[in-house]
């Protein structure tokens, strides 16, 4: 897709937005190389890393919304035809990351999908099975919006942090290269958070 390389070659405010919207559906844009690079030119003056953060975060939430409106209202059969499908193939998707994703959103509940934002390869997907689900959708735009906006900044910090060290020419393969540590920080705070909402649950439950 040269017109997705196009728009990561000039990141502005609104090419943020897009591309995260289209990362939070079922096309295959990586946020890192969307939220990371556009930290680094926030660092070196030319965007405003606040205003790189929240387009960030509004154009997932837009995304979302999308993979939530069509759960909703198309169902399992029609989303698991498309996961099938040609066009769900070009997207890398398929009918066992759908079902992937079903599976963490039940195991877990209305939270998975905070949580599952932070997820590879169910933080675009746990969207679907909350609209199949018929979860209310302010609930389901607030645990959203936290966990992408977690997520953001996260990868923001890392843009911010490379620009003192790394020449923009080797920026995208830096951040490949660090993907592995960024994967094992995020399963260790999904997993910090796993232990509170549960110390949290059984406290209440005792108190009762």
């Amino acid at each position: 897709m040269n017109w997705i390389t196009t728009l990561l070659g000039n990141l502005n405010y609104s090419t943020i937005l897009f591309l995260m919207l289209l990362e939070s559906t079922v096309v295959p844009v990586p946020s890192e190389l969307v939220v990371s690079p556009a930290a680094y030119h926030a660092a070196a003056g030319n965007l405003n890393i606040i205003l790189v953060v929240l387009f960030a975060t509004i154009g997932a939430d837009l995304g979302a919304t999308i993979n939530y409106v069509a759960g909703y209202y198309l169902g399992r059969p029609i989303i698991y035809k498309f996961a099938n499908s040609h066009w769900g193939h070009m997207c890398l998707l398929n009918q066992e990351k759908v079902e992937k994703s079903e599976r963490y959103f039940n195991n877990h509940g209305a939270i998975a999908t905070f949580t599952g934002r932070l997820i590879i390869g169910i933080r675009h997907l746990i969207s679907i099975p909350a609209g199949l689900s018929k979860m209310n959708y302010w609930k389901f735009l607030l645990y959203t919006t936290l966990g992408a906006g977690l997520w953001n900044c996260i990868l923001a910090v890392l843009g911010w942090w490379f620009h003192g060290f790394v020449p923009e020419e080797q920026l995208n393969d830096k951040i490949v290269e660090y993907g592995d540590y960024i994967k094992w920080g995020i399963i260790l705070i999904v997993l910090m958070l796993a232990v509170y909402f549960a110390l949290r649950y059984y406290l209440k439950k005792k108190h009762r």
